[in-house]
Formats: C-alpha cells, sequence, structure tokens
C-alpha cells in the first residue's frame, strides 16, 4: 500500500463535527498540510452533482467521510425517514464520487448501532446482520451498514482501500449540546449545568448558557429543575464511552496504516465461495458503565447537589453494547483516557465554550 505523503490533499467531510473536526486536527498534528474541508452551506453533499462537481475541482488523493446526520434517541426516533435517507444519500454521493475520481483511500465513519439488539457481548464484527436490530435507530443503522457494505464492495471489484471502522458512542470537543437532538454524555452533562445554575440562583451563568444555546420550550419540560433532573430510562443500559480525540487517532491510525487485506481473515464456504465480510473495525475502549452510574459521576464532577430521578416510562434502548476491540488491538492502537478524566475534560471543555 502506498503511503499518504504530508501534502497528499485529503478531503474531510464533516470536519466541523465532532467527529470531523477531531481527525481534522489529529492529521495536521502529524504533519499532514493539505487539508480540505467545506461547511454544509459552501457544499450540501445531499446535493450529488455539487459532490461531483467539487471532487471534479478538488481531486483528492484521500477522503475522510465523517459527515453524516445524527441525534440522539428523541430525534432518531421521531425523524426515521431522514435519518435513512439523508445518511444513505451523503454515502451515495461521497463514496461514489470518490471511487469515480480514482481516490484510492477512504475512511468511513459508521458506529456501533449497526450492531443487532441482542448481539452477544462484547460485540466482534462478526456478529453483523445476525439477527434483529434495536428498534429505535434502525434506520440511521441500516444506513450505515449499507455504507460499510459499498466500501467492501468496492474493494473486492474494484481493488480500492476504503476502510470503515465503527466508533462506540463518543464524547469531547465540539460535542452537541442540544437537550433535543444531543447524545446521552453531552445532554446530561447540560442538563445537570443548568440544574446547577437553578439550584444555586446563578442567573448569570443561567443566561450565559441559554444565550448561547437558546431553547424553545422551559427547562422542566427537559426534566430539568433546582431539587432533580429527571432523566430518560430505568438508568440500567450499559455503554461504553470514547474520548473524540482518541477515536480520531484511531482513526487516522487506520487510514494510514491499515489495508484492506488486513481486515478479514479468509473464509472459503461449503460450495467453494471465498466470503469475505465483516472487514469493518470496531473502534471503542472494551470497557462499559451504566447509564445510571455515567449520571451519579457527571453530578459529582458539575457538583450538582439535587436529585437524578429516572423516568421509566421512557425507552432505554439497547440493553448493552460494549465492542470487542481485539481487531484494533490487533491492528497496532489501544485507548488511553479513561471515563472520570474524559468526563473532566469535557465539563471544563463546555464550560470554557460558554465564554467564547
Amino acid at each position: 500500500m502506498k503511503s499518504l505523503s504530508k501534502t497528499d490533499k485529503i478531503y474531510v467531510a464533516g470536519h466541523r463535527g465532532l467527529v470531523g473536526s477531531a481527525i481534522w486536527n489529529n492529521l495536521i498534528s502529524r504533519g499532514f498540510t493539505n487539508l480540505v474541508g467545506r461547511t454544509h452551506k459552501e457544499l450540501d453533499l445531499l446535493d450529488g452533482v455539487a459532490v461531483r462537481e467539487f471532487f471534479d475541482a478538488e481531486r483528492p488523493v484521500a477522503v475522510v467521510l465523517a459527515a453524516a446526520h445524527v441525534g440522539g434517541i428523541m430525534a432518531n426516533l421521531h425523524d426515521r425517514a431522514d435519518f435513512i435517507y439523508q445518511n444513505l444519500q451523503i454515502q451515495q454521493n461521497v463514496i461514489g464520487e470518490a471511487w469515480r475520481h480514482g481516490v484510492e483511500r477512504l475512511l468511513f465513519l459508521g458506529s456501533t448501532c449497526i450492531y443487532p439488539r441482542e448481539a452477544p457481548q462484547p460485540m466482534t464484527e462478526d456478529c453483523l446482520l445476525t439477527s434483529p436490530l434495536e428498534y429505535t435507530n434502525e434506520p440511521y443503522a441500516i444506513a450505515k451498514i449499507a455504507g460499510l457494505k459499498l466500501c467492501e464492495s468496492l474493494n473486492l471489484q474494484y481493488g480500492t482501500n476504503y476502510i470503515a471502522v465503527m466508533p462506540t458512542n463518543l464524547y469531547g470537543p465540539n460535542d452537541n449540546f442540544d437537550l433535543v437532538s444531543s447524545h446521552v454524555l453531552p445532554a446530561m452533562i447540560r442538563k445537570i449545568h443548568l440544574a446547577k445554575c437553578l439550584r444555586e440562583g446563578n442567573d448569570e451563568a443561567l443566561r450565559l448558557d441559554l444565550s448561547r444555546r437558546p431553547v424553545a420550550q422551559p427547562l422542566s419540560d427537559f426534566g430539568i429543575t433546582a431539587d432533580a433532573v429527571t432523566l430518560w430510562g430505568t438508568g440500567k443500559p450499559m455503554r461504553e464511552f470514547l474520548w473524540s480525540e482518541e477515536m480520531a487517532d484511531a482513526s487516522v491510525h487506520v487510514l494510514l496504516n491499515v489495508d484492506f487485506h488486513d481486515t478479514y481473515a479468509d473464509h472459503v464456504s461449503g460450495d467453494g465461495i471465498n466470503e469475505i465480510r465483516n472487514c469493518h473495525i470496531n473502534v471503542g475502549t472494551g470497557v462499559e458503565l451504566s447509564i445510571r452510574e455515567l449520571a451519579e459521576k457527571i453530578r459529582r464532577t458539575i457538583g450538582y447537589e439535587g436529585e437524578i430521578r429516572w423516568d421509566s416510562s421512557k425507552p432505554d434502548g439497547t440493553l448493552r453494547k460494549l465492542t470487542d476491540v481485539s481487531k484494533l488491538h490487533e491492528l497496532g492502537w489501544h485507548h488511553q483516557i479513561e471515563i472520570d478524566e474524559g468526563i473532566e475534560r469535557l465539563y471544563k471543555w463546555y464550560l470554557d465554550d460558554l465564554q467564547r
């Protein structure tokens, strides 16, 4: 596999988001000087003609597809058509134009929600498509499965080197803290921070937060009061979390060092067909904790003295989603940042961001 030069042009789709910005910064820290990014206003990835014109003009040597339509459990439940349509369209446009323009190396970012609801724990890459998906995020998961299969199939038919990585739950700088669409960890941080402001009567901090990220409904509608924060579900589900900058380091490690042929073992079926599948790579820590434990860690970090309550009438989602990261370890990468340090880092980032 030809190595990437520090001056080779690399297009990072979604370079302003949680995932893309972390990958962009990691590439810069490694000395790559020819990065290309476009905001949504500059390039709508749902517009196939615009994407083709972009590739015509820029001719990147490598592509990182970190752009996606993402959201938490509430958004996934309410906007099911948006999650499957927009993600399929983005993937078709970017991966398709990369192939048509001769891009040999591409990194596709998916999610561990691709795995079945009742997958054996921890989840290996080989449990993909072995049983039904979790209902709440099924449309998003199907889109991501289609993306990884597109990469896998292009590699097999055309000899490209399009690698798909499936990160576990991510959190970190530039996270989404919207009370409707955010994922569980940043949502908890903001809710508990706002509850602390209410409890301490810190109107200045409250105004600062709500002016930076306006909320259309009363905070109580989101379970935020001075006395308690009410969170969805029972708190029993187990989750694994990875600091986004570490995900970026793992992803860039894969982009630079891993060849498609490193991602699978040959399996000849009974009818003589060499079946090559499940070539994607889990990216995570291999460590889990309950949502209830996570909430308590966040409460202690923020210093909120009110209650954490649980609304069991709301869905829990998948009960466990722990990744088996053996393949990633064999390919030469391990995580370093544990959850307690990560929560402290993200809360500090959040408070600093309010002052920007």
